[in-house]
């Protein structure tokens, strides 16, 4: 019996970049909280004890913000091209998926300030979240295999050099 399941021409999992890792982060919190320290005990003994509550705001500021970005950060897309469609897979922070699938045969790719595909009327925007020289390669892989997908080579028993 035949393999009836799609060749798979492109496949790729895009994730925001982050450019510190939690390691990184704890050591800057604890740095944040050392300099709060040696700049606000002094002023506390000076008498300007508020200072040292405006201090400990901003470290839960910068705590929160940088919670908040790590959430973000488990924003994905996965992209995967078959021979009949483009199935482009969204998954949002808090976890709920997205899925789009757009036929192969008619499918465009524009490359701008944004990629967007497009196929019979239906558009979809990928890698918002992308560094916009991600987005391009990206832009580019895909299209060299939908290239390769429209243009395929057949082996010919004539082509083999060993003529077997």
């Amino acid at each position: 019996m035949a393999d009836s399941s799609p060749a798979i021409h492109f496949s790729t999992s895009l994730r925001p970049h982050r450019s510190l890792p939690a390691e990184g982060f704890k050591w800057l919190i604890r740095g944040v909280v050392a300099a709060n320290l040696v700049i606000g005990l002094p002023l506390y003994l000076l008498g300007a004890w508020p200072v040292v509550g405006f201090m400990g705001l901003d470290v839960l500021l910068l705590w929160w913000l940088f919670q908040r970005n790590y959430r973000d950060a488990r924003r994905r897309e996965t992209l995967v091209l078959t021979d009949r469609e483009l199935i482009v897979d969204r998954v949002s922070p808090d976890g709920e998926r997205e899925e789009h699938r757009l036929d192969a045969y008619w499918l465009k790719i524009e490359q701008g300030e944004r990629l967007v595909v497009t196929s019979r009327g239906n558009r979809v925007v990928i890698g918002r979240f992308l560094a916009p020289a991600v987005r391009h390669e990206v832009g580019e892989q895909l299209k060299a295999a939908l290239v390769r997908l429209r243009s395929p080579r057949y082996e010919h028993p004539w082509d083999r050099e060993d003529g077997a």
